[in-house]
């Protein structure tokens, strides 16, 4: 695709080949999601989903292709992007308290050398108050359980107010009280104009939660808003001959 229609995709990735050794993760890929949109990414475990993710903030470098962010390559981006990485990949041991790893997501802002003062622990405070977390601000993260790590981990990217988040299968192992605050707060970015593009699991909330839907398994199977794409032929082409339509 020609880069003069870059800009008018959230994210435009194009000819994208990621290798871990001998073995592709991802494979000639091409996707276009367009700004203002909740994208789910789906596929089986393996299929490249938190690579794509990974690649797309300049944490992978691809052996072949490249990935835009409003039409510019992430490192001129990375003011405007926001990224909450999987639960499991996290040190939940690291000494801060809440209030801490909140503030942290407005380093990029800041600077590292400048200090956060009130106003950033003002915006901080409202970030955790708009997950219900206020009242643990200065909860050791280890304290915390799996449900208000992943809530706190919102709020880190809340407070950057980036025009794009990343998040990468938030609702993992979370109750479903807590899924219901990260996507009412997902949606609600969304209609803001905001874009987010979200590695899901369950295929059962795709239709409710998500307007744009990538379906992957190392290659593009389909890709499109929700109503086109999340079909019984495609399912069956992302996740085998086993797969059936699920609806919630």
């Amino acid at each position: 695709m020609n880069d003069l229609h870059e800009p008018q995709f959230a994210l435009h990735v194009e000819d994208l080949t990621v290798t871990y050794g001998a073995a592709p993760a991802l494979w000639d890929i091409d996707i276009d999601v367009p700004p203002g949109v909740m994208a789910a990414i789906v596929g089986p475990n393996g299929s490249g989903k938190s690579t794509l993710l990974k690649t797309s903030l300049g944490l992978v470098r691809p052996v072949a292709g490249h990935v835009r962010l409003f039409g510019k390559p992430i490192s001129a981006m990375r003011r405007r992007i926001g990224y909450v990485p999987q639960r499991s990949s996290v040190d939940w041991d690291f000494p801060a308290d809440v209030l801490d790893v909140v503030t942290m997501g407005l380093y990029g802002q800041l600077g590292w050398l400048r200090r956060p003062g009130a106003p950033e622990r003002a915006k901080a405070m409202d970030a955790l108050s708009a997950v219900g977390m206020q009242d643990y601000a200065r909860r050791q993260i280890s304290q915390l359980s799996g449900g208000q790590q992943q809530r706190v981990f919102i709020a880190r990217a809340l407070v950057q107010d980036a025009d794009l988040y990343f998040l990468d299968e938030p609702m993992a192992g979370v109750d479903r009280p807590t899924e219901d605050i990260i996507i009412a707060l997902l949606q609600g970015l969304r209609d803001r104009g905001k874009t987010v593009i979200v590695v899901h699991h369950d295929l059962s909330t795709v239709e409710q939660y998500f307007d744009w839907l990538v379906m992957l398994n190392t290659r593009i199977v389909a890709q499109g808003p929700v109503t086109e794409v999340y079909t019984a032929e495609n399912l069956r082409q992302t996740y085998g001959h086993r797969a059936a339509l699920i609806r919630g």
